[in-house]
Parts: C-alpha cells; structure tokens; sequence
C-alpha cells in the first residue's frame, strides 16, 4: 500500500470516500465545520488505486488538529500509518500539539489515540446535540447502542 498526500489523489475520489463512510463531505466538531474533501491530509491507496484509508487535519498556529481519520480494514497499520504522517508533517511545521474531537461512543477511537500517546482533554457536553442542527444526519445511538451527545478531545504534546 501506497501513502500519499491527499492533493496527489483526485478530489472526487476523496468526497466519494467521505460520502461513503460519513454520508456527507462535512464534518461539524466543537472546533468548526469542514467540507472534509477539501482540507489537506493523507491517504493510503491500495494496489488496485482504491483509497483504503485517509485522514484530514488543519493546522492553527502552533497545534494540529487531526479532522477525520478512516480506514476501511481494521488491525492491519492503516489508522496507525496515517496518524505518524500527520504527527511527522506536524512536526516539521513546529506545531507544539496534536489534538482530535471524537464522541463519547467511539470507545475504539478512544482506545486507539490513547494507545498512541494520546490524553484526554476536554469534555464537550452535549456536542454533539448543537452539532446535529447543522447536520441532522448525526445518528442518535452509535457504537454499541451507546447514545451520541458528547464529544470528547484528544491531545498530544509533539517533541
């Protein structure tokens, strides 16, 4: 598999890829809203030209925020290969933290950031409520029946 910066792929690809895990390109977090096809990241492109993982952030100052991060197989180093690119571009841009919102039902998001050095934030309480007057789509109950209403930050200090 093939890592490479999100503008070597075409931007149809990528909404293509969003619509297809998120339902939509935009993404509506405490920190904004995103037309994630538009922001700049990394994907990971399989032998057959497919995208099986991407990720998105934005940089503000002197702190990254990593915006989406997907992966079509599970436990196979796409998550984790993607996540290092954006921690290394990060870097390189003298960025002193990375940080992500996730929600309280995303327990394998949970684990997965913390697994890496991640550390819990901050608490959004009822995040996700306001978020769903922008994109109602946001389903009520999400992983493991657990109901979606808060979201919760995730961060790291870069040496």
């Amino acid at each position: 598999m093939e890592l490479i910066s999100i503008n070597e792929t075409t931007q149809s690809n990528v909404a293509e890829f969003f619509i297809e895990h998120w339902g939509s390109t935009k993404m509506v977090i405490s920190s904004g809203v995103y037309d994630c096809s538009k922001l700049s990241g990394f994907v990971k492109i399989n032998h057959n030209g497919e995208i099986t993982g991407l990720i998105t952030y934005i940089i503000s100052g002197d702190e990254c925020e990593i915006i989406s991060l997907d992966s079509k197989e599970e436990n196979k180093g796409i998550g984790s290969s993607l996540v290092k690119a954006v921690e290394e571009m990060a870097c390189k841009e003298k960025c002193k933290y990375i940080s992500l919102i996730t929600t309280n039902d995303n327990l394998s998001a949970l684990k997965f950031y913390q697994k890496r050095g991640y550390f819990l934030a901050s608490l959004h309480r009822n995040a996700v409520e306001k978020a769903r007057e922008m994109k109602p789509e946001i389903p009520f109950v999400g992983n493991d029946g657990i109901p979606i209403r808060d979201e919760i930050e995730l961060a790291k200090r870069l040496s």
